[in-house]
């Protein structure tokens, strides 16, 4: 797995240090840039070396000013940036803090990310506490908006309405504001609430965007009114809104999820049909959802569509056609595909192995599945959860409680070390306790239970079934 240095140099040379030297610059300029650029990739190089074992990055960023050197705001805003698509969290929340402390270079978009960082790293409370203290001028629509998000993210109703309403009061509302109660509501399971919030929007003249309209057609397909759903495409065609493929990805979504395959199929021609479609999820969606309406066709010419475009698919996109193609039963195309990413493939990705793994296991082809098994191990990567859940799965419903128990184990250990709470899942420990039941087996009672303390599942019910199982079996 590449660590994080890795990762951010990538990130780095494909976004932020490009060259943009113009032709017409003079040697001299040219090389005064080229000293700047130099010294700005030095400070990452620093930076992008540290590991989160290391301690406090703000210690790299000291010696750095100290050795006589000039920190940019720019600079460090762009590696903050990095570091939260990397999710690094943590490393982010301590820049800025070290930024706030020795300068006075933060403005308001800084303190809105800050309480964001806060929020994740340490809570509510602490996002809270930050902004509390805000000067009054610092108390923008920024940092309004970002304490907002938390709530909302936090599905915090009560803290997030109370907010909402004060800026309203404070005249700071605006789209994405009312975006996020939106938001809200629906993850509530209270979807007839987008609606009064669309009519407050447009009451007070706050124009809609594409995930406004999104939101709203979501409510409604909650509430399973349809014919409003279509509404709200005929109101955005009215506004001259145009649509985007996301927009046609979630209207077809409905439409599948209601049942309404000949709808979806026409909304996803419609996305189809879209000049310069070039992002890779449009045409995860494409895949994903006319496997969902059974239709091969579509799904073919969308992997085809999308290779026109990505000569060379990544893991991500032939996990999601390999999925496709389970979910249609085609197997030939299934093994074929997936041959096809064993020579493209520039990585491993266990993911794109368990989805063939589980297509032989459902078809009985053991053989097979434990050549993938090897496969996954031999080529140094890791099997994960997934893999183990599928084959102690299979084994335990075939009633080979011996290869079923290995797999568990495994899993466990993986489970374990993953802090992953989820292995195996209730259908599986279910099988167990059936077998248990039936079967005077107290040497695999006993390892069962072991595997189950192991990661912390061995719940009153299933102590009790194993208690009733061991008696049987004593007697």
């Amino acid at each position: 797995m590449r660590n994080i240095a890795t990762q951010i140099t990538m990130l780095l040379r494909s976004k932020i240090y490009r060259a943009t030297s113009s032709t017409f610059c003079t040697k001299s300029v040219t090389l005064e840039t080229g000293k700047k650029k130099e010294k700005a990739e030095t400070l990452y190089k620093r930076l992008s070396a540290f590991r989160e074992t290391d301690g406090d990055i703000t210690d790299t960023l000291d010696n750095w000013v100290s050795q006589g050197n000039y920190v940019k705001r720019f600079d460090i805003v762009g590696y903050v940036n990095l570091l939260r698509k990397l999710k690094k969290y943590q490393q982010a929340n301590q820049v800025y803090e070290w930024l706030e402390k020795t300068s006075n270079k933060m403005n308001n978009s800084d303190r809105a990310i800050r309480i964001d960082l806060l929020a994740k790293t340490e809570g509510l409370e602490s996002a809270e506490k930050y902004f509390d203290n805000l000067q009054g001028t610092a108390k923008t629509k920024k940092t309004y908006g970002a304490l907002l998000n938390c709530y909302c993210k936090e599905k915090n109703l009560e803290k997030a309405s109370n907010l909402f309403e004060r800026m309203k009061e404070l005249r700071l509302s605006s789209t994405l504001n009312y975006n996020n109660m939106m938001s809200l509501y629906l993850n509530l399971d209270k979807p007839e609430k987008v609606s009064l919030l669309a009519e407050e929007m447009e009451g007070e003249n706050i124009i809609f965007d594409l995930y406004t309209y999104n939101q709203i057609m979501n409510s409604y397909a909650s509430l399973k009114n349809f014919e409003a759903v279509e509404g709200v495409i005929e109101k955005m065609n009215k506004n001259k809104v145009r649509c985007d493929w996301f927009t046609f990805g979630n209207l077809a979504k409905i439409y599948t999820n209601a049942g309404l395959f000949k709808k979806a199929n026409a909304t996803l021609a419609n996305l189809e049909k879209l000049e310069n479609l070039h992002d890779r999820e449009a045409f995860h969606i494409l895949i994903t959802l006319y496997a969902q309406t059974s239709n091969l066709d579509g799904v073919n010419r969308s992997w085809d569509s999308l290779k026109l475009v990505y000569e060379k698919p990544s893991n991500a996109s032939y996990l999601v056609v390999l999925l496709a193609l389970s979910k249609l039963g085609e197997v030939d195309a299934l093994e074929k595909h997936y041959r096809q990413w064993e020579s493209d493939r520039s990585h491993y990705d266990v993911r794109v192995s368990n989805v063939i793994l589980e297509s032989y296991l459902k078809r009985d082809m053991t053989e097979d599945a434990q050549q993938i098994f090897e496969d996954i191990v031999q080529s140094g990567a890791e099997p994960n959860t997934r893999t183990f859940e599928s084959l102690t799965s299979y084994y335990i419903k075939q009633g080979n409680i011996d290869i079923a128990l290995k797999y568990l184990e495994m899993g466990a250990s993986k489970a374990n070390s993953m802090k992953h709470k989820v292995f195996p899942n209730d259908e599986t420990i279910r099988m167990f306790l059936q077998h248990f039941e039936e079967e005077n087996d107290l040497d695999n009672v006993k390892k069962f239970c072991t595997c189950m303390k192991m990661i912390d599942r061995l719940d009153p019910t299933v102590y009790d079934s194993l208690l009733c199982a061991s008696v049987s079996a004593v007697k």
